[in-house]
């Protein structure tokens, strides 16, 4: 078991989310870098899909109640255990009572937290990811207890898993053309490929909007599907890119798609980190 002493800023239990359901109205949710989520689970021999922490920007407090081994992926929080700093994608030993903690944030936004086994929260619609009115609570709060299972520590390590963190550094967004792209005339096409583009404050789990504008001459769509990744550009001309908690269904027009790589990587940016988008040939 392990002890919420302190819930951190957005700290969630995410998997590989709901893949199923999106025909019900059902947001995927999952973790939203899926390559540092499957990274972490990967290192420590877990199946792909064990639930794991996500922890945004600022980490939580947790009390372990037993043996098991954790790994950090992901942003570079400063994570410690008790009073020793320990590294990213390294394999750790946590004994009864240790307490894990982070500092002040390095690199990045989000770090994921892998435990031996996954954390054993409920199951809902196939998927343990948190995402408010389909679980209890959509994020961690102080004094939570989250079920884990008790592992003894390895002691043997007959292979090793090289993370490759360099992604954390880019900010080259490559995409594909979106359903609506060819909509788009020369002088929008040339604002959206040729400048960065600054993440807004407006930004979490359901999208992340962008602050300069993009001149909107297209009519609206009949609402039709969107996925995560899905770059929609809004009437007022800011583009708005759909993340892991987006909607099923939208009415703006869709002018790119992220790469899985993409999302992965924009899920790792915050308030006025800069971007600029590379189209992708198919």
């Amino acid at each position: 078991m392990i002890k919420v002493l302190h819930p951190g800023f957005y700290t969630t239990i995410q998997d590989l989310g709901r893949k199923d359901f999106q025909h019900l109205g059902v947001p995927m949710s999952g973790a939203m870098d899926m390559h540092a989520a499957k990274m972490a689970n990967a290192i420590l021999g877990n199946d792909t899909d064990c639930a794991v922490l996500e922890i945004t920007m600022v980490g939580p407090k947790l009390e372990f109640n037993c043996e098991t081994n954790i790994i950090v992926t992901g942003a570079n929080l400063a994570p410690k255990i008790n009073t020793t700093i320990v590294k990213n994608n390294t394999l750790i030993n946590v004994n009864k009572g240790d307490i894990l903690s982070f500092g002040t944030p390095i690199n990045g936004f989000r770090a994921y937290l892998a435990v031996t086994g996954g954390f054993q929260s409920e199951i809902i619609l196939n998927s343990r990811s948190m995402y408010q009115s389909i679980t209890k609570a959509s994020k961690l709060n102080k004094g939570d207890e989250i079920k884990i299972h008790t592992k003894s520590h390895i002691s043997k390590k007959y292979s090793a898993i090289k993370m490759d963190s360099n992604y954390l550094n880019d900010n080259v967004i490559s995409v594909f053309k979106g359903p609506e792209f060819h909509l788009m005339n020369n002088e929008q096409l040339n604002k959206l490929f040729n400048q960065e583009f600054t993440v807004s404050k407006e930004n979490n789990r359901m999208a992340y909007q962008l602050q300069e504008l993009v001149t909107n001459n297209l009519k609206g769509i009949i609402t039709s599907l969107v996925l995560p990744g899905t770059v929609q550009l809004t009437p007022f001309g800011k583009l708005m890119v759909l993340m892991r908690d987006c909607q099923t269904t939208g009415g703006y027009p869709r002018v790119l798609q992220l790469l899985e790589a993409s999302i992965n990587l924009l899920s790792q940016k915050r308030v006025g980190d800069k971007i600029k988008f590379k189209l992708k040939a198919l």
